[in-house]
């Protein structure tokens, strides 16, 4: 039976939590478009079908059974026509081409959100056809950073005018300093311990090693300080990490507390925060560490430069070099005026440019604008 109020589908292929997962749900969420409901579809359980679950959002599973799978793109099919989908919102290089197909065929309009450069690798499998099979079917490809943008279109993946940037943005009410003694008392940590946050899962972009060589520069001069690290890890690259905190005699000032469920209360216990990353298409973290109140260093790594404004919202330094982000850290450290003016200037920022509801009334528009141009094609 076909549902007689039309539907906006979302959809994403991953299941575990990070930025992109957090702007699927939060669209699907808080995104009302008048006459139409909200539905999503993922590929299995996790943390994503948790967060559907708690925030009350319609959903099914499907499961993918391979690149151009006809059983597959069969069921994807009849639940589009039974939720009478008249829009489709796709994450990521997987829903983007599951959905580019479809949408082909239903002739339903699809924005499509790159979340990074990881998905429009050059050196993707079948790349040439997958490339051709997005351009054929969004109908709008949004990107998360201009540098992204400017990426895409280099790439010649989409044209410049085919590429709109909409910001990733946060709740910004629900971000703040707090008194809570969790993590401290987790980590048997004194009372005098300055806690530098990071948050962002274990893996090879979020150039945790150059974290942790920052970390050894700066031990002598300032014993107090201890990073601590939230999100899901990768057993390798974890055990890598592990061996070179022995081998550098930090076990005790470098903690991999492991994935931690409420970003909000995690960053309100720390006394600023770093982004070590070696490439980021935007880095949410930095948003909701600036809305926290928390002064920000972060990397010149894509996303990051169009967030902060150097030594006024945030310092930015060259990626990879442990020297130059000790340096910044150990420059905030020292000089409380400099970290207050950094915290007051970023949570401003944070609330004028990055919010949710910033966010939310970009995508609406868009939406708006491709489901009229769709009912006019439709009455012609």
């Amino acid at each position: 039976m076909i549902n007689q109020t039309p539907t906006i589908l979302h959809a994403i292929d991953t299941t575990g939590p990070g930025g992109a997962e957090t702007v699927f749900l939060d669209l699907a969420q808080h995104l009302t478009v008048e006459g139409f409901n909200n539905f999503a579809i993922i590929k299995g359980p996790g943390w994503v079908e948790d967060q559907l679950k708690a925030r009350g959002i319609p959903y099914t599973i499907v499961k993918p059974y391979g690149f151009l799978s006809l059983p597959y793109y069969w069921t994807l099919f009849r639940l589009l026509r039974k939720h009478n989908v008249k829009l489709i919102q796709a994450h990521l290089l997987g829903s983007t081409l599951t959905y580019s197909i479809l949408s082909l065929l239903l002739r339903i309009p699809l924005v499509a959100t790159i979340h990074g450069q990881v998905d429009i690798n050059p050196n993707e499998k079948h790349v040439y056809l997958k490339n051709r099979i997005m351009r054929c079917g969004v109908d709008r490809l949004v990107a998360v950073s201009q540098q992204l943008a400017n990426y895409i279109a280099e790439r010649k993946l989409f044209k410049k005018d085919q590429i709109e940037v909409i910001y990733n943005g946060v709740d910004v009410e629900r971000y703040g300093k707090n008194d809570s003694r969790e993590i401290r008392d987790q980590l048997a940590l004194e009372d005098e311990a300055f806690l530098i946050g990071c948050v962002g899962n274990v893996r090879p972009a979020k150039a945790y090693h150059i974290l942790i060589d920052a970390a050894k520069i700066l031990e002598q001069k300032f014993p107090h300080i201890h990073f601590v690290i939230a999100g899901h890890q990768k057993p390798q690259l974890m055990s890598e990490l592990e061996a070179q905190l022995k081998r550098q005699g930090l076990e005790s000032r470098v903690h991999f507390i492991g994935f931690h469920p409420n970003t909000a209360e995690f960053l309100g216990q720390m006394d600023m925060f770093a982004l070590s990353s070696a490439s980021e298409g935007f880095s949410i973290a930095t948003i909701e560490a600036m809305a926290t109140g928390l002064a920000v260093v972060a990397t010149r790594c894509g996303g990051p430069e169009e967030i902060l404004s150097d030594e006024d919202n945030g310092i930015l330094v060259d990626s990879m070099s442990a020297e130059a982000l000790s340096k910044a850290v150990g420059l905030i450290v020292q000089n409380p005026t400099l970290k207050k003016n950094i915290s007051n200037n970023g949570k401003a920022h944070a609330a004028d440019t990055f919010s949710l509801l910033t966010l939310l009334k970009k995508y609406k528009d868009l939406y708006k604008s491709l489901l009229n141009k769709s009912q006019e094609i439709a009455r012609a």
